[in-house]
């Protein structure tokens, strides 16, 4: 079941197109990732989805319903900028903003008690929120969009201004509420997250998207091309092949991308000569490959239209 259609949705500021034509449906209880460069148009979509925006063409629809005012109240929307109040105390903020969203105070309240709590946060209420760090000031807008506890979650951005730790934890939250049979929509530059997080992906790129569908079955059909090396000796060895692509290496390890003139077989029968190999895997290629792949390529297409 399709909770979120986007159907050949468009924007366009000035001369700008920041959205064209793009299409794609989210599915009921998965994790849906939103990707491409700064300005590739990920937030338009997303504010044209939260009704914040009207497309100027195609239509949007959630749970069956066209995108509207009766739609907003469905989805718990953390935006990119975070529009927090810098001189109302963080507890009076929570409650002002759960009830905007029709909860009663003694449900609203036991709902900030639990989450404040499960972040960390029950000695900030009387803060105010200017006093807070950026990370801090984080934590209660993700606690003011679910506190409600829609079905739907849309998060821009929600790792930004997040230290490793406090990543890990929103991560553990989100992976939480998918597991709860919620439907979670974010977009985001940290591929690492994706790549852990999101059962579907789509790409963006000058407004278009360039790419969608299942993240396993995206990376099994770019091959698997990338060879991880673990090795004691002299790793300047890889150094004589051609057409060779190394995305990551050091004194002991190396990550590449084998060209048209080398197989892994010969590769891994010249390397036993020369190095002490420790592991060696022939694995799909990282998401982080695949969005650089992508998008040159997009871009290139456009460059030559």
């Amino acid at each position: 079941m399709s909770v979120i259609q986007v159907k050949g949705i468009s924007k366009v500021f000035g001369d700008t197109k920041a959205v064209d034509d793009v299409s794609f449906d989210v599915s009921a209880g998965k994790i849906y990732g939103i990707l491409g460069p700064n300005g590739a148009g990920k937030t338009t979509t997303i504010r044209m989805i939260n009704h914040i925006m009207i497309p100027d063409s195609g239509e949007i629809f959630i749970l069956g319903q066209k995108a509207g005012p009766k739609t907003q109240p469905l989805i718990g929307y953390m935006p990119e900028e975070r529009g927090l109040y810098k001189k109302m105390k963080v507890g009076e903020h929570l409650m002002y903003l759960a009830r905007l969203k029709g909860m009663k105070e003694p449900e609203a309240k036991k709902s900030l008690n639990y989450w404040l709590e499960r972040f960390e946060a029950s000695d900030w209420k009387k803060k105010e929120v200017g006093e807070l760090s950026k990370g801090m000031q984080q934590k209660i807008q993700f606690i003011a969009t679910v506190a409600h506890d829609p079905d739907i979650y849309i998060f821009d951005e929600p790792f930004s201004g997040l230290d490793p730790i406090n990543s890990e934890l929103l991560k553990e939250v989100i992976l939480e509420l998918k597991a709860r049979g919620k439907t979670i929509l974010f977009s985001t530059h940290r591929m690492e997250q994706v790549e852990q997080m999101c059962d579907d992906i789509c790409l963006y790129n000058h407004g278009r998207k360039v790419l969608d569908g299942n993240l396993n079955t995206i990376k099994r059909s770019f091959g698997r091309n990338t060879v991880i090396v673990e090795f004691e000796g002299d790793g300047s060895f890889f150094d004589q092949f051609e057409g060779i692509r190394f995305n990551n290496r050091s004194n002991r390890f190396v990550e590449m991308i084998l060209g048209d003139y080398m197989t892994p077989q010969a590769l891994l029968a010249q390397a036993i000569d020369h190095l002490e190999i420790i592991k060696y895997e022939l694995v799909y290629p990282s998401l982080h490959e695949i969005f650089i792949q992508t998008v040159k390529e997009s871009s290139n297409k456009r460059v030559n239209a």
